[in-house]
């Protein structure tokens, strides 16, 4: 059973708190093997790990094709967009956080950037042209960061690449029980845009669960990229048929927006903590340092003890709200300064100075932990988890923000559009109970938003040891560090690092959000009403959420190089592996 990987920690409540998450499964000792669940993999070769088990099968041939971890990678993440429109695709952006075998390591920042036309005030006289619409698209970024991070890794030609996600668009896929709930909770927007309803519905109504969806016109620029490369979506017919559409809709990107984008290949971040070097993306993500500062705080209590149990839950709360407060001066580091801000935020005396002003017994208002600025709450995404043959590692995490981004599809080229300019702040003037928007998020031409996804890397003693990330949008910060904690601080098996029900916060509202719900394929999340009432007991107000975070994880077995995969079943994906 499950308990016996972690006999010191809080058995009580652990023990039933894993036994309330999979009453349909039977979960052996984790040395390879978890019965009836096909959302954990064990192989020697290679894993791949998306949320979609289709596009993991994907990424795996890929590999046993002899390609790099980076090639399959672009596979993934390309049939992503097709068999999961609603969370990333072409009109979208990404980062990916990639670890050589040979220990080198690069972060490739394909995040999406304002049009060249737009500007800080432009959602003055209507901020709800910020959040959805055809003013919200900015300028999409995966196509590119894919390819350039295929130029430098990839051994397979482009072309195979791309083949797989062009035959599913052509040919059709059934719809999975995560998109059509994405669906339903995005009917308007799809029956009010006639680009969406040509591909998601049937005579006037949703296409409903099973049923076949084809995207022939997406198809189609897949092959011409799979043939032509980057050309044909940043500088050739893709790419003009793109911008007509949005201009015709009263849009205001143009092809120079797509000839001037601009892959910017950074250094990681990283930090050591608790004999683990813990690797992140760099701002304009935010995902990565919030995550590093909130285990810096964290990694000063007693492991597992005191960061376990009812507890050791409101000590990670409290961790996160500090860590959400210092994220939010975060920007773009081509417009902004950040680099005090991000020392801090790597800091172990910064993190111990935070560690003083959290209180066992109580929770405070947002204003204790010296935020200035109020949150930006970013959405949907799919994140894809992969280590090769070679032991070549890729986390990426890949958007087009809300469901079905701006609900706009081009109708030239089947591209659904991102509404990534929602991840800006806007002038305000806020009131007595909210902070004002952050500056250093301010929309200006061609820069990136701020981001909370985190693809992240582990080492140990400089072996790869994990590869992690979500998809959850603002969520994202939170999910992965819980799955981190509970493998790495709480001694918890992969899987069931990923089973055990989740917490969130951010800071504003002043909310405990926790998991309770059952979600597509029949596993019910929830956290057990121990923890609930020791937590209202600090202060806490918690609001119950049905839906959450959705982690792809990858561990390495040091000593016998065994790879373990994990796909968290709350989005019905799985991984592949050989």
């Amino acid at each position: 059973m499950i308990s016996t990987y972690f006999p010191f920690l809080w058995p009580t409540i652990l023990f039933h708190l894993f036994l309330i998450l999979a009453p349909s499964s039977s979960l052996d000792n984790l040395n390879g093997h978890t019965k009836h669940r096909r959302e954990v993999i064990v192989a020697h070769h290679g894993v791949v790990a998306t949320d979609d088990g289709r596009c993991s099968k994907i990424g795996m041939d890929v590999l046993r094709a002899g390609g790099h971890a980076v090639d399959a990678s672009v596979a993934a993440a390309l049939c992503l967009g097709v068999v999961s429109p609603a969370s990333s695709g072409l009109g979208g952006g990404a980062f990916m956080l990639i670890r050589l075998a040979s220990g080198k390591a690069q972060a490739f920042d394909m995040r999406e950037t304002a049009p060249m036309k737009a500007y800080k005030n432009m959602y003055a006289s209507n901020a709800s042209l910020k959040t959805s619409g055809i003013l919200s698209v900015a300028v999409p970024g995966e196509l590119a960061g894919l390819h350039k991070a295929w130029e430098q890794h990839g051994k397979l030609p482009w072309e195979r690449l791309v083949k797989p996600a062009e035959v599913l668009a052509r040919r059709g896929f059934k719809i999975s029980p995560y998109l059509h709930m994405q669906m339903e909770k995005a009917k308007s927007g799809i029956l009010a845009d006639n680009g969406l309803q040509s591909i998601f519905t049937s005579n006037g109504e949703l296409l409903q669960l099973g049923d076949i969806c084809r995207n022939k016109k997406l198809a189609k620029s897949l092959k011409a990229i799979s043939k032509y490369g980057l050309k044909a979506f940043y500088n050739g017919s893709i790419g003009f048929q793109l911008v007509k559409d949005v201009q015709k809709a009263g849009g205001i990107l143009t092809i120079k927006d797509l000839q001037r984008y601009a892959v910017k290949v950074r250094d990681p971040i990283s930090a050591n903590i608790r004999g683990l070097k813990v690797m992140g993306m760099p701002p304009p993500s935010s995902g990565g340092a919030t995550m590093i500062l909130m285990l810096n705080i964290l990694a000063q209590y007693g492991v597992p003890s005191d960061v376990s149990g009812p507890l050791g839950i409101h000590r990670q709360i409290e961790a996160l709200k500090h860590s959400f407060a210092v994220r939010i001066n975060l920007g773009d580091p081509e417009f902004v300064n950040v680099s005090k801000v991000l020392s801090d935020m790597l800091s172990h005396n910064f993190a111990q100075t935070l560690k003083k002003a959290i209180y066992d017994n109580m929770t405070f208002d947002a204003g204790h932990y010296g935020g200035r600025w109020n949150q930006i709450h970013d959405h949907g995404t799919s994140h894809v988890s992969i280590i090769d043959h070679d032991r070549n590692a890729v986390s990426m995490t890949n958007t087009v923000n809300a469901y079905f981004g701006a609900k706009v599809l081009s109708p030239s080229t089947g591209i659904i559009l991102n509404n990534e300019m929602d991840d800006f702040s806007i002038p305000s003037n806020g009131d007595k109970n909210t902070p004002p928007p952050a500056p250093a998020n301010f929309i200006r031409p061609g820069k990136r938003p701020l981001s909370s996804m985190a693809p992240t890397i582990v080492l140990k003693d400089e072996k790869l040891k994990a590869v992690i990330g979500a998809s959850g949008g603002a969520m994202i910060i939170a999910g992965t560090a819980e799955v981190f904690l509970n493998h790495f601080f709480r001694g918890m098996d992969p899987f069931s690092s990923v089973m055990a029900p989740r917490v969130y916060h951010q800071l504003i509202p002043n909310t405990v959000y926790y998991e309770n719900w059952t979600t597509v394929i029949g596993d019910h999340f929830e956290i057990p009403t121990e923890i609930r009432t020791s937590l209202q007991k600090k202060g806490h107000v918690l609001e119950s959420l049905a839906g959450g975070t959705i982690c792809q994880f990858v561990v390495q077995e040091l000593e016998s190089g065994k790879l373990v995969g994990i796909s968290d079943p709350r989005k019905g994906g799985f991984p592949a592996g050989f």
